[in-house]
Parts: C-alpha cells; structure tokens; sequence
C-alpha cells in the first residue's frame, strides 16, 4: 500500500527549503503528496518567478523542483479541496512535514483551525500520532508565535526553525548548502536517510578538508 510523505507549504519566505526537501524525499524513493497553499503560490511566484496551478502542477512543479518527474511517485492536492485523502486520518500517510510554516499555519495548526487542507492534514497527522515537522521561518517572533510553537511541541510536533548550521562548508558556504542543511535535518526527523550535509565528526573543521 503506497504510504507518502504529505509536503506542506505555506506562504512564508523559504520555499526554496521546500523545494529542496521534495527533492531528497524523491531521491530517497519515498513517495509524496503536496500541498501548496494559496499563500504559498505568491511566493513561489516572487521567489522562483514560476506559478503553481492546480491544472497544470505537473509541469509546474518540474520547473520550480529543476528536474524530470517522469516516473516519480508525487501526487498534488488543491490546498481548497478539504475532502482531500490527507484530511482523514483513515488516509495512509508516513507523517508529514510543513516546510516553510508560516506563523499564520502555525497558529492555525496548533489550535486545530483546519482554515485549509494543509492545516487540516497537519492536525490529522498529529492527532494520528505521526512524525510532523514544523519549519517555521519568521524573525524576530512574537510572544504569540512562541506559545504556538510550544502548543505544537506539546501535540507532538517537531519545531524545526529554518536555522542551517555552517559547520558543513563554513563561513564560505553557498545559498544552496544552507537550504540542504535545513533540508537534511528535516528528513533526519522524518527518519529518511539523504546526503544533503556532511555530518559533525567530532573534529573542527574535519567537514571542509
């Protein structure tokens, strides 16, 4: 029985994380269900310069992920259509990772709103007991926004801030490093293996000789 990953992305800056970790899921042979919110579609456009639509997401989704989907396990759910498989617990999913999390999903997700399909989908799985993972990627945050966060940690989410870690390639690293690295830790919570960053050894600068 095919059991996918949901994607959720939500209209905060950093759709390139994303992007990044529906790419390493691919690669990784996993399946995945995505859900692009009507937020997010802005900000894939400002970002990437590229639309996503619900009747062309195929093509759009290769353009925006830089690749060929041709044989990939990758289905695509209209943030609008709550009657979607991923908004019933009795829907076979893996768990579910919200990547970037706005402050308006995560609010909504933590007291169980269900204003869309992404957080409708996200409360299923956590009230299913699944992995979800939270990236939020807001700064400075407010009080709000903490007790939020801390609301999701005590459902059982994983809140994992859009922090990448320099140790991989240092001060010199690349745009494209600091995405995979938040990317790598992402599937780290989910339990999927990848080889988006080179792991802490235990020696300084053991990573970048």
């Amino acid at each position: 029985m095919r059991e996918p990953w949901v994607v959720g992305v939500s209209g905060a800056s950093g759709t390139p994380y994303a992007a990044a970790v529906v790419r390493a899921l691919l690669d990784a042979g996993e399946p995945v269900d995505l859900i692009v919110s009507r937020a997010a579609r802005l900000t894939v456009l400002d970002e990437t310069g590229r639309p996503f639509r619900d009747g062309h997401w195929a093509e759009d989704l290769a353009a925006w992920l830089g690749r060929d989907l041709t044989g990939a396990d990758v289905r695509h759910w209209p943030a609008g259509d709550l009657a979607a498989g991923p908004s019933s617990g009795s829907y076979r999913v893996r768990g579910m990772a919200v990547v970037p999390a706005s402050t308006a999903a995560c609010a909504g997700i933590a007291i169980g709103l269900s204003k869309d399909l992404l957080q409708r989908a996200a409360e299923v799985n956590l009230k299913e007991r699944r992995p979800v993972v939270v990236v939020p990627r807001e700064t400075p945050v407010t009080r709000s926004h903490l007790e939020h966060l801390i609301a999701l940690h005590d459902a059982g989410a994983v809140v994992l801030p859009a922090s990448p870690g320099f140790y991989g390639a240092g001060a010199s690293a690349s745009a494209p490093q600091l995405v995979d690295f938040v990317a790598g830790k992402v599937l780290d919570a989910l339990g999927v293996p990848h080889t988006l960053f080179r792991r802490w050894s235990g020696e300084l600068g053991a990573a970048r000789e």
